[in-house]
């Protein structure tokens, strides 16, 4: 399905970022995968046979230094681009009145800048490959509106706007631009989250029980070929029917 294209990954040293790098791999990608998380992203880059790029999506100097790396590692053409890097600061529950400013400020700063600076930084690359696509991961938190989580769901609601705006300026250049929102998955990285809002999730789905990573990774996968060109500026919950877009 992805045999020949160039696909980059931020966020893919654990979790859900680590699955979507091993779900390419599989599926006959050539990846480059970025992260702050330097010696969890090589050992994932060892893994998938993939390059590593180290990555703050935090700190803009650290973006451009990356998509300098990645256009030597690429040859000028990228064919895909996952927006998967991101902080989840306070997602066990703090009610919005309480969070912090310098707590707010930093996750928009990595879930919405950095973002918006990775795709910036990249978009050349990948008009150069002719058929472009790009992926943010964001969340169903955004669609239902989960309390007590109010800058991890106004990042990924903001991400979501983010897709709609980028799908109209680069469809013309043939990139779509689509956006996933998966719900809690079953990875290392949503240890720290509360048994109630796993079970929460648990109960709610349409499919109940625990979603599984490759349940998203597959989606993303699918998302990155060519042939669904047609899906561009979409939201699509990947959440077993937790909640419906």
């Amino acid at each position: 399905m992805l045999e020949g294209r160039t696909i980059l990954v931020t966020g893919a040293a654990r979790g859900l970022g680590a699955e979507i790098a091993r779900c390419l791999a599989r599926k006959g990608a050539n990846l480059v995968l970025a992260d702050i998380a330097e010696e969890e992203g090589r050992g994932i880059a060892e893994e998938t046979g993939a390059r590593f790029i180290a990555l703050d999506l935090g700190e803009p100097a650290s973006v451009e230094a990356a998509a300098k790396v990645l256009e030597e590692v690429c040859a000028g053409t990228l064919h895909g681009l996952v927006n998967n890097g991101a902080i989840a600061t306070g997602i066990g529950g703090i009610p919005f009145d309480e969070i912090d400013i310098d707590s707010w400020d930093r996750v928009m700063r990595v879930n919405v800048r950095g973002t918006w600076l990775m795709t910036r930084a990249v978009t050349p690359l990948l008009k150069a490959s002719g058929s472009g696509r790009i992926v943010n991961v964001a969340s169903d938190t955004a669609l239902w509106g989960a309390p007590r989580l109010m800058s991890y769901v106004a990042s990924k609601g903001a991400l979501m706007s983010m897709t709609r705006s980028l799908a109209r300026e680069l469809g013309p250049d043939r990139i779509g631009v689509i956006a996933v929102a998966p719900g809690i998955l079953t990875t290392e990285s949503t240890d720290y989250v509360p048994e109630a809002r796993h079970r929460l999730y648990a109960e709610g789905r349409a499919v109940p029980g625990e979603q599984a990573p490759d349940e998203i990774t597959d989606a993303i996968a699918f998302l990155l070929s060519e042939g669904a060109l047609a899906l561009t500026g979409q939201v699509l919950p990947v959440n077993n029917g937790f909640v419906f877009n």
